[in-house]
């Protein structure tokens, strides 16, 4: 009796992970939207590289975009921008926001969970099959891109984001690391989609869960935030990569967007999988219920606060961060840099940044307003001076702030500096560096 009670017990054993994880990674695999996601990350990127590359007009007003004729790697981070803004959130939706609602679209759930015989572990093969088609889009993104800016400019010099040049090798290094640091925030965008597909069912509303979070906190960045408030989103971690593209690097924003998404990554999953063990598969018609969305909304939002108050009294960021001293030091920087390029390009007697001392005035929207937060009224003039002269040297620059840190400063006169695109140099017309350049804000930088 007890031999024959036995048997059935070794019979119903739940099916080994891996094998699960193969099979829902086959299942995504076969869904022609996957594939074709998978085409475009591997194609789409390098096509778009070398082409817009080798066009006369450029997309200045994305970081790095005015650099895509003079160097492959701007390309990729041209790329990179785009995908965090719009592509790596959307990928998490198709992805690891219908990986659980396809089961009850279909009513598969009791067949599977007859085959696996453990929603444990029909939960970490779903999640890892979702990760793993993930990381291969992230990689042909990251790969097609360099690809393609490469073949069609080179392995060139790229100007960082406070103008200092950046050698080929070491452009390789941090391009890479960019992309690697955006894998944080995109798997905390993958978590909340899982959570999601859990949450709201067959409910088509799970598979936007990812892109409607992505669209509400990018109209948020848009908003004059307090710092803090702004470095607690989980998508600051898609714009912190620009801070390893400045001497020295911005690490502390980088740092906290890195920590956020891991926050982030780890609360969404947990709760995904505790509603996952708790949901009855026997309703073939859930759609989710209020009880189960305030059980996934309120533990996120609940970390939002608390890391807000976690970053505003373990660093020193107050306001927005964006204050008239931190844009004339930026400024000046930025401007000793790119005056040594447009100095080789002339070839001219090269100078230090020491020997400029380069030093910025800047002002905002007049004396009735605050030299702080962003905006396009910054008016700034740019003092420098050269070995042997006994004039200073001044250039008029009209910058562009947005809230979270990065301006454009656009060339106002003279001419011979940088008040007309281009300059003449004795191989013909070149690109002045000095005309238009892309600074990026240590909003947690002190006063």
């Amino acid at each position: 009796m007890t031999a024959a009670l036995a048997e059935p017990r070794a019979a119903a054993r739940p099916a080994p992970v891996l094998n699960g994880y193969r099979f829902e990674l086959v299942k995504l695999l076969s869904q022609w939207r996957i594939r074709l996601l998978l085409a475009v990350c591997w194609l789409g990127p390098a096509a778009f590289a070398a082409v817009v590359s080798l066009q006369s007009s450029l997309p200045t007003d994305t970081v790095f975009g005015r650099w895509m004729n003079a160097t492959g790697w701007a390309g990729s981070l041209v790329v990179l921008d785009f995908s965090c803004t719009w592509a790596l959130p959307l990928l998490t939706s198709l992805v690891a926001g219908d990986v659980f609602a396809v089961e009850d679209r279909l009513g598969t759930w009791r067949h599977l969970l007859v085959a696996v015989r453990s929603p444990r572990r029909i939960f970490v093969a779903k999640s890892l099959a979702s990760l793993t088609v993930i990381l291969l889009l992230v990689a042909g993104l990251t790969a097609s891109g360099i690809a393609g800016g490469l073949a069609a400019v080179g392995n060139g010099q790229l100007v960082g984001l406070d103008g200092h040049l950046i050698l080929p090798a070491d452009a390789a290094s941090t391009v890479l690391l960019a992309w690697a640091c955006a894998l944080a925030p995109t798997l905390a965008f993958a978590a909340v989609g899982l959570l999601g597909s859990i949450v709201l069912g067959r409910s088509p509303m799970g598979l936007l869960v990812p892109a409607l979070l992505a669209l509400v906190l990018q109209l948020a960045q848009l908003l004059p935030l307090p710092a803090a408030v702004r470095l607690a989103l989980p998508s600051e971690g898609f714009l912190a990569w620009r801070g390893l593209f400045t001497s020295p690097a911005q690490t502390g924003p980088l740092l906290i967007g890195l920590l956020v998404s891991l926050a982030w990554t780890v609360t969404a999953t947990a709760l995904a999988y505790r509603l996952f063990l708790r949901r009855d598969f026997t309703d073939l018609t859930y759609d989710g219920s209020a009880r189960n969305i305030l059980a996934g909304v309120l533990p996120v939002a609940a970390l939002v606060v608390v890391a807000y108050g976690v970053i505003a009294v373990a660093t020193p960021a107050t306001g927005s961060g964006i204050e008239k001293t931190k844009v004339q030091d930026s400024l000046a920087t930025a401007f000793a840099h790119l005056y040594r390029l447009q100095t080789r390009e002339l070839h001219r007697p090269d100078v230090t940044e020491a020997q400029l001392q380069a030093s910025a005035s800047c002002d905002k929207g007049g004396s009735r307003v605050l030299d702080e937060d962003a905006g396009n009224d910054w008016r700034c003039v740019v003092s420098w001076h050269l070995p042997g002269a006994t004039a200073l040297g001044s250039a008029i620059y009209q910058l562009d702030i947005t809230s979270d840190g990065r301006y454009i400063a656009d060339g106002d006169g003279p001419k011979e500096v940088n008040g007309y695109f281009q300059v003449r140099t004795p191989a013909g017309d070149a690109p002045n560096p000095l005309w238009q350049f892309d600074v990026n804000l240590d909003l947690l930088r002190a006063r």
